[in-house]
């Protein structure tokens, strides 16, 4: 019976101590939860449902639009920042020119472009 309680205690003491050696796990984010409207040098939106922000750093962040809105690759969009002069996601919306369709933007994430096919 001792050697048993010596053999639990033992067994505590490698698994607290092996917890409290790893280090522990910190969340570092790597994309903005708001892009200043400033820093943003141009936009694309390959589609009706994705833009791509291309940021005077080099940086490019994409937001994938809540639902599909109709028209935005071809006609572009506007956006009125708010709170000024920042754009943030689930809570700004944009607008498609011609077509007036108002669509939320969601999270911004980074854009990895695909890889070009090799010939």
């Amino acid at each position: 019976m001792r050697t048993a309680l010596i053999i639990a205690a033992a067994a505590t003491l490698t698994a607290a101590t092996a917890s409290q050696a790893q280090p522990q796990a910190q969340t570092v984010s790597k994309t903005p939860d708001c892009i200043q409207t400033y820093n943003i040098d141009h936009t694309k939106a390959p589609n009706d449902k994705t833009i791509l922000f291309y940021m005077r750093s080099g940086a490019v962040y994409q937001s994938n639009l809540r639902g599909v809105c109709p028209g935005l690759s071809i006609n572009g969009f506007s956006y009125v920042s708010s709170p000024a002069p920042q754009l943030c996601p689930n809570v700004q919306t944009i607008r498609v020119l011609r077509t007036g369709s108002v669509c939320m933007m969601s999270a911004f994430v980074p854009y990895t472009p695909p890889p070009k096919p090799v010939n």
